[in-house]
């Protein structure tokens, strides 16, 4: 019997594991890496499963209604995300995004009907980092205060401190692994934006085998921004947890479920996002390629020999053919 859709909502998770064998071959690898294609959902990003989840709680709960615009604060994929549910449930949908982000993050979002506002154009946002040094947490919390407080008819989704984040990965992206691995994962790696991806899957999977290793994705000191180095190339949507401020990590991310942090420099996710475009013909971002890099990296520890490592890639390259990524292939 023909399966007919009604929404893209009905199309959000299930996404594929791949063993990228020519990747681990051409790497000389003895561990197994199994990569989580998020790009699979409808609007190509990891961020697709947050949008419904959160959207659909706030409905549920009186949050949202027939004629408010949603708003949120993004580095872009969350943005993406929620201006295709917006759409398909009739919402008008406000961002506020980072200048920094690939222009197809404006363009795709702009597309869906969104209006998007560079962080740098809302003055509260804008000086708000200034003042923190880049504190995106600090900024939200001011912004929220001094300027969505005051308006009307609005739903802000806020990402980085809203529970049905981590609780949507933790009801879908940690059973999905468990079930499609048949229990058989004894590594899992994800970058740290909100925190909600390894929060949320880190949970689940631990509560099926606590010794299954949790490791959490930052960037290294040469990709934050400096004194030194005022505009480094970034890895877009992910965060320092570890050497900050507690204030400055979201409440969306779980510090006790991970075992090990792990940095990764911008350069070493651009050139690992290359090299598994051609060994195994996936197109990822640049923090998917941070996760094969973390993964890889794990994967030549004696220890982890025979060892089976799964690692979230949270989009697609399609969204960084802008950017400097693929530009030296």
């Amino acid at each position: 019997m023909a399966k007919v859709y009604e929404s893209i909502s009905q199309l959000v998770g299930k996404t594929p594991l791949l063993e990228i064998k020519n990747y681990e071959k051409e790497n000389n690898l003895e561990a197994k890496i199994l990569v989580k294609l998020e790009y699979f959902n409808p609007n190509q990003s990891v961020k697709d499963r947050i949008a419904l989840a959160m959207v659909e709680d706030a409905e549920k709960k009186g949050l949202l209604k027939p004629g408010y615009t949603i708003v949120e604060t993004t580095s872009g994929n969350t943005g993406i995300g929620l201006a295709a549910i917006a759409a398909a449930k009739g919402y008008k949908f406000r961002v506020y995004i980072q200048d920094n982000v690939s222009q197809e993050r404006f363009q795709v979002i702009k597309a869906f009907g969104g209006e998007t506002i560079k962080f740098s154009d809302e003055p509260v946002i804008a000086k708000a980092l200034a003042e923190s040094n880049g504190d995106f947490v600090a900024a939200i919390k001011a912004f929220r205060e001094q300027v969505l407080s005051k308006e009307e008819n609005i739903f802000f989704v806020d990402q980085v401190s809203n529970p049905a984040n981590p609780g949507i990965h933790e009801a879908t992206t940690g059973p999905e692994i468990w079930e499609d691995t048949d229990g058989d994962v004894d590594i899992f790696v994800a970058n740290v934006g909100t925190g909600g991806t390894v929060s949320g899957t880190g949970k689940f999977l631990k509560s099926k085998n606590p010794d299954i290793k949790v490791v959490a994705i930052q960037p290294g000191p040469n990709s934050l921004p400096s004194e030194e180095n005022p505009e480094p190339e970034e890895i877009t949507g992910v965060h320092p947890f570890e050497g900050v401020d507690k204030e400055r990590v979201p409440s969306t991310m779980d510090l006790s479920i991970y075992d090990e942090k792990f940095e990764v420099e911008t350069y070493q996710a651009f050139e690992a996002a290359r090299k598994v475009a051609k060994t195994d013909g996936i197109l990822i971002g640049t923090s998917s390629g941070a996760a094969i890099y973390a993964a890889t990296e794990l994967a030549k520890r004696p220890e982890n020999k025979g060892k089976t490592i799964v690692a979230v890639l949270p989009d697609t390259g399609l969204r960084y053919l802008s950017t400097n990524l693929f530009k030296e292939v």
